[in-house]
């Protein structure tokens, strides 16, 4: 037996403000909508991973999602743009990546970061 996927779950009762944000912002396609749910994702290949934390890294708070991106200034700018706060950085860490953290339309907290 292999794990071939893992899927994270956020409950709302407005699944319409994750288009905005998880396919305009950040840039993920939207891979299948059923009216009650709609995921979102990319073609590329992905490792599965799952963390387990008593927290964020440098004191910070645990965060929902951690989502590497490829080029953090552009989120960044997208992100400014329209007016989603910054709750965390951007900052360099000494583990070796670059992230900020913002909260989604739905509150939860995202890491976003790329690897130096």
């Amino acid at each position: 037996m292999k794990v071939k996927r893992i899927v994270a779950n956020i409950e709302t009762q407005d699944i319409s403000k994750a288009k905005h944000f998880y396919e305009k912002i950040l840039g993920l396609h939207q891979l299948m909508e059923l009216g009650f749910i709609a995921t979102y994702g990319s073609n590329e290949k992905m490792a599965t991973q799952i963390s387990f934390s008593s927290e964020g890294g440098s004191g910070t708070p645990v965060p929902d999602l951690s989502i590497e991106v490829d080029d953090l200034d552009d989120v960044l700018t997208r992100i400014k743009d329209v007016g989603v706060p910054i709750e965390y950085g951007p900052t360099i860490e000494p583990w070796g990546v670059r992230r900020f953290y913002v909260r989604d339309p739905f509150g939860k907290l995202l890491n976003i970061l790329t690897h130096l």
